[in-house]
């Protein structure tokens, strides 16, 4: 089964509660991406999840560190978290560019899925910064220089558009999402589903690799607990990651 190594889906909140004069701070850390990791674990994908402030010290550092996957996701966290490691940033210490890294791992054969949020692709104030990083020639769509996110509150229905064994005997419809984010399809590339008229799944190949993004969220807020609870839910990572491995579907 593949080797799948999940970057992202968590973060600490802080919070300011002011009562009257007086105030006082509260914080919290969560991970988001448990139905997803689940997904893929039952199904018997052998899952390594790394945390976001974790990316410093557990994403391979070297080319070499890779072989030990052959998918990689990244979900809503930034390109700075892959290119600015502590040692840089704080000490300037030069240091390897592990989206470089990543591209690099999917021209040699490996495979690679972007999933959206607030800090994937562009991302909320151009602050995710994806479409300027090595990673970027690697996906199959191409990065707004901008705020890309499509905010949906009202929801939006999904629909298959495309013809592929990711989504052969998938509903042509799925479960309404609440927004995503705005990329545009490279032309080698295959669109197989959109959402509110905007690409939502694509796939194509970079150099001995495949690439997949998904605009959209995997998890709250915008992917509501009816597309987690949907069918094809864990039918379609599943069948997503093994072609992203180089399964023929």
């Amino acid at each position: 089964m593949p080797r799948v190594l999940v970057v992202g889906e968590s973060w600490f909140t802080y919070t300011v509660h002011q009562k009257g004069f007086d105030a006082f701070h509260t914080s919290e850390y969560t991970e988001g991406g448990g139905v997803f990791l689940d997904a893929l674990r039952s199904r018997g994908h052998e899952v390594t999840y790394v945390p976001s402030h974790e990316i410093p010290s557990r994403v391979p550092a070297s080319t070499d560190g890779f072989d030990a996957y052959d998918v990689v996701v990244i979900s809503d966290v930034g390109a700075n978290s892959f290119q600015l490691p502590p040692e840089t940033f704080s000490c300037s210490v030069p240091s390897p560019d592990r989206s470089e890294l990543v591209r690099a791992f999917v021209e040699r054969g490996g495979g690679v899925l972007m999933i959206g949020g607030y800090l994937t692709f562009s991302g909320i104030d151009a602050r995710a910064r994806w479409g300027r990083s090595p990673l970027a020639a690697a996906l199959p769509v191409l990065i707004a220089d901008r705020d890309d996110r499509v905010e949906l509150p009202s929801g939006a229905v999904p629909e298959v558009v495309g013809k592929h064994g990711i989504v052969r005997g998938l509903e042509r419809s799925w479960p309404a999402l609440l927004g995503l984010n705005e990329v545009t399809a490279r032309p080698e590339a295959s669109l197989l589903a959109e959402c509110a008229g905007h690409p939502l799944l694509v796939v194509g190949d970079h150099g001995a690799g495949r690439s997949a993004a998904f605009t959209s969220d995997v998890a709250p807020h915008w992917a509501p607990p009816p597309f987690l609870a949907w069918d094809g839910y864990t039918e379609l990572w599943d069948r997503l990651v093994h072609w992203l491995a180089g399964a023929e579907l």
